[in-house]
């Protein structure tokens, strides 16, 4: 009992910590690239951010409010877990916004364009590569940044839409609407440039982290194989019958469907208990079920 516990709390320990690293990237991208080129997109923050070039009130305040409201939807929706996270996460972005700003903002208080004047759309592709990578790893540690974010998770739940294309759905008209605020199509093609960036990273990192392998192992040492698989790395064994066409021997052959991520720790743990096993490794396009995905039908 204490082992599984000590294990779920390493588990939410790394998630948090990643989701602070993606947040960091985040902010910087706004901080650094966005805001000062007068840069908007979609989502809350693009809100914030618009309201931010209006008004002159901080990005962090505006942001900070609106995601208040959608909190209410993510605790009933999505469930605590989600929500605890989504809470951190607004918080701690809230603080980043404010420290990144403050940190790179010259004497005269305002935020220096680091490539140089005229660079509008280099900074729309930097910022947009950092805020999709930060979005990313956010999504793939169970996190959210809030606002659209949430919207997008809500529907995700319940139907098989990819994370960025939703967002992209939710943010296209706030983007639009900044033409009515600024009178400028250049902002709107700029938002659009960095919604669509962004979407492709997001994917990219989500879809990555969730990409899964099948292994065919055989091995005289298929128990101590099959039982170490299942205790250390915790992932279902199934083991079947076959034969070998030449020497007409019955093998057992294990079958184990696990996250690319563990491959390598599969790899040692088979090498540790038989250096001499056959390994069989292949990707495969999707697994639904326990400790997987979970499948959805349109």
């Amino acid at each position: 009992m204490e082992a599984l516990l000590r294990k779920r709390l390493g588990r939410e320990s790394r998630d948090y910590l990643a989701i602070t690293f993606g947040l960091i990237c985040y902010s910087l991208g706004w901080a650094a690239f966005l805001l000062p080129y007068q840069i908007a997109t979609g989502g809350v923050t693009g809100i914030a951010a618009i309201i931010y070039y209006a008004t002159g009130v901080e990005i962090q305040v505006s942001y900070f409010f609106i995601n208040a409201v959608f909190l209410g939807f993510a605790l009933k929706i999505l469930g605590p877990k989600f929500s605890i996270k989504t809470i951190y996460a607004i918080f701690m972005l809230t603080f980043l916004l404010w420290l990144f700003q403050t940190l790179l903002k010259d004497d005269e208080g305002k935020l220096p364009q680091l490539l140089g004047t005229g660079q509008d759309f280099m900074a729309c592709v930097i910022g947009a590569g950092m805020l999709g990578f930060g979005v990313g790893i956010v999504f793939c540690n169970n996190g959210s940044t809030g606002g659209t974010d949430i919207i997008a998770w809500i529907i995700n739940k319940y139907k098989d839409v990819t994370l960025g294309r939703m967002m992209m759905y939710c943010d296209i008209v706030i983007i639009s609407s900044c033409y009515f605020i600024f009178h400028d199509w250049r902002r709107v093609l700029f938002g659009f440039c960095v919604l669509f960036i962004m979407s492709i990273v997001i994917d990219y990192i989500v879809n990555s982290a969730r990409q899964s392998v099948q292994f065919l192992i055989f091995s005289k040492q298929y128990e101590k194989i099959a039982q170490a698989i299942a205790t250390e790395i915790d992932r279902g064994v199934t083991l079947l019958d076959g034969q070998g066409w030449y020497s007409k021997q019955e093998v057992k052959v294990i079958v184990v469907l696990a996250k690319k991520s563990q491959s390598l720790d599969i790899f040692r743990l088979v090498k540790d208990i038989d250096p001499n096993a056959f390994i069989s490794q292949s990707n495969v396009v999707g697994v639904y079920g326990e400790g997987f995905d979970k499948l959805k039908i349109k």
